[in-house]
């Protein structure tokens, strides 16, 4: 009988490595200044967490649903600060500069949708996964989130 095998689970300190600057550029989007924190938090939480893990399969979606869920409830404390003034920090990708700009007024459910789907590339299944929803609850976030945004831009056009 063949045995399933499952990828092992890296040490903590490998996935912090390799996931600290993209989950850091994530909360910068979503948080603004307010990211830090935020950021710590989330590998706080992860590193609670990530002696129970049973296998290392998304990983990377896991710890983003984390960060989503750190993101949301600092939004439901305290709204966000308005961002102008704010000093742009180093992002590795041009299209995130421009999705922080954008998406500043969007609920924080679309604008978590909108990031993770067109900043990160990531397929709705793990965007439900970050956001605690469904699939199809995932695809109407991101998608209402850019008809929002298509709207603020033909009013400024």
């Amino acid at each position: 009988m063949m045995e399933v095998m499952q990828a092992e689970i890296p040490p903590f300190e490998r996935f912090y490595v390799e996931h600290r600057d993209e989950v850091l550029g994530y909360l910068r989007r979503l948080l603004g200044q307010r990211a830090e924190d935020a950021w710590q938090e989330t590998f706080l939480r992860a590193l609670r967490a990530y002696d129970r893990l049973q296998h290392a399969r998304n990983l990377r979606s896991w710890v983003f649903t984390i960060a989503t869920n750190v993101a949301m409830d600092e939004l439901r404390v305290k709204p966000q600060p308005p961002v102008d003034g704010v000093p742009v920090t180093e992002i590795r990708r041009d299209a995130f500069r421009e999705l922080e700009h954008l998406t500043g007024d969007l609920p924080p459910t679309e604008r978590a949708a909108v990031v993770l789907r067109y900043g990160y590339d990531l397929p709705y299944a793990q965007i439900a996964d970050a956001l605690g929803s469904s699939e199809e609850a995932a695809r109407a976030a991101a998608s209402s989130g850019v008809r929002r945004l298509r709207r603020t831009h033909e009013r400024h056009a």
